[in-house]
């Protein structure tokens, strides 16, 4: 989660509502709840469907390169390894403008200037300034606002059900709503966000660039206008369309997550910081950083060209894709980018996991109907709805999944 403004600018906060139990220091490598083999087994197959759905070839590809740290298509390089991933993000020369890479996306939705596409000491200041906008004093301005709507929404759970999608809906607007000073009804704000980041995803994705290509990219400065509308700052589209759709994905498939592995009943405010932070490895929110090279490099033996085309694989450099736990402290951080181009809220991103799954947990809420999201820039779902779990003895749920959404094609 990140943004480029807010201290000062935050509207007034949220009524005092009911706290979520506040945990302890968010550490990315505090220990996780374990749960049976089967349970998460079962875990890792539905979140799997969510990669494979939402791009079933560009997903096929990356699992049939995987075994090797580095993989070149053309002028398109794979980068799986976790080493090989860091040293592409802290040693190999950049092109932070380039068409298909955040920095251009964000020049896009803005007009240049940001945090994304800018270079050496404005980079440099620039992040000083966003890590100081999401330091401590952020979080504790930001969130009595997220555990304001949790405390309204998550009661719907002892006598009903919960859209799970609609509430990270509610919580990354509210969240970027905070950090920007925009006025802006949340949903409405991070609805737009989505819209816009589906319509500048195709830049994103390797391979040729389709028929329709310039069409697409009016209907993204389409989008881009109608956020950057709900914006006080122009300039924070990109950092807010960054926030919001990481917080959208992440949120409904770590609560899955949970529910299939059976881990609610662990779930407590000592252990959920290490829960949440692994969570966001084993789910890789954003699982595909794009980049352009500037230079001609070397990364793990393979020779870089300038201009050839980066996918860098967070999923696989976090080592979601296999059992065990994280490899390393640099696979738990992977999700997050790494050095100079690391995401500087990752802080708020946990803190804000924690709390939704300590509001959750006391209702130990199962999934009852699941729906992948086939248009969305990042892996998803566009409905997760889930209930409290029966008291043992009870008869259990009786609306099942849709038959086409509960199996893996």
């Amino acid at each position: 989660m990140t943004t480029d403004r807010g201290t000062g600018r935050a509207p007034a906060p949220a009524p005092a509502r009911a706290p979520t139990p506040t945990p302890g220091p968010t550490s990315a490598h505090a220990p996780a709840a374990h749960a049976p083999a089967a349970a998460d087994r079962a875990a890792r197959r539905r979140d799997r469907r969510v990669y494979l759905r939402s791009h079933p070839v560009l997903f096929a590809l990356l699992c049939l390169t995987r075994r090797r740290p580095v993989v070149r298509l053309g002028r398109t390089v794979l980068v799986h390894g976790t080493e090989a991933y860091r040293e592409a993000l802290t040693r190999v020369p950049l092109d932070r403008t380039a068409a298909g890479t955040t920095g251009g996306a964000a020049a896009r939705l803005s007009g240049g200037g940001l945090l994304f596409d800018q270079e050496g000491a404005r980079h440099r200041a620039a992040r000083r300034a966003v890590a100081a906008d999401l330091g401590t004093g952020a979080l504790d301005r930001i969130r009595p606002h997220w555990q304001a709507v949790l405390a309204e929404r998550v009661p719907e759970l002892a006598t009903g059900s919960l859209e799970l999608v609609t509430l990270a809906e509610e919580l990354a607007g509210v969240t970027a709503a905070a950090l920007t000073g925009s006025g802006a009804d949340p949903r409405t704000l991070a609805q737009a966000c989505a819209a816009a980041a589906a319509a500048t995803a195709r830049d994103h994705l390797p391979g040729p660039r389709l028929p329709g290509h310039r069409r697409a990219g009016a209907t993204a400065a389409a989008r881009a206008a109608d956020l950057t509308a709900l914006l006080p700052d122009p300039l924070d589209a990109m950092l807010t369309v960054a926030a919001v759709t990481t917080t959208v994905a992440a949120l409904p498939r770590a609560a899955a997550w949970c529910a299939d592995a059976g881990l609610w009943t662990g779930v407590d405010a000592g252990t959920a910081p290490g829960l949440a932070a692994e969570l966001l490895r084993l789910t890789a929110p954003s699982p595909l950083l794009p980049r352009v090279t500037a230079a001609d490099a070397t990364l793990a033996g393979c020779p870089l060209r300038a201009g050839d085309r980066l996918v860098l694989v967070a999923r696989h450099a976090a080592g979601a894709h296999r059992t065990g736990p994280a490899p390393g402290p640099a696979a738990t951080q992977a999700v997050f980018g790494a050095g100079p181009h690391a995401c500087p809220g990752a802080g708020l991103a946990r803190a804000l996991l924690t709390d939704v799954l300590l509001a959750l947990a006391p209702h130990r809420p199962v999934v009852v109907r699941a729906r992948v999201d086939r248009r969305s820039a990042l892996p998803g779902y566009a409905e997760l709805t889930v209930r409290r779990a029966p008291e043992p003895g009870a008869a259990r749920p009786t609306t099942p999944e849709r038959p086409e959404e509960s199996r893996c094609g």
